[in-house]
């Protein structure tokens, strides 16, 4: 299956590093972002636990961290053009 993804989805993969295929499925995709997502959190995560930052600063950064991925808030089948 060849998958159209909308130019402005491409925009904010490429952001993360993440340059899909057309093979390639949106799930597929998102799961990448996700998982360098997820371990940014973590690495934040183990900066507060070694008492690099206060509990506030802690959630003002995971906030940060959330919004540099905006696409994780947009579900898969609204990354691709519909199909004709």
């Amino acid at each position: 299956m060849v998958y159209r993804y909308k130019p402005h989805i491409l925009v904010l993969l490429a952001s993360h590093g993440v340059v899909p295929k057309p093979s390639t499925p949106p799930t597929t995709a998102r799961a990448v972002v996700n998982d360098v997502y997820r371990y940014e959190l973590r690495l934040l995560r183990d900066r507060y636990l070694v008492g690099e930052f206060s509990k506030k600063d802690y959630y003002d950064k995971v906030v940060e961290v959330r919004n540099r991925y905006p696409v994780m808030t947009v579900l898969t089948r609204h990354w691709v053009e519909p199909a004709e």
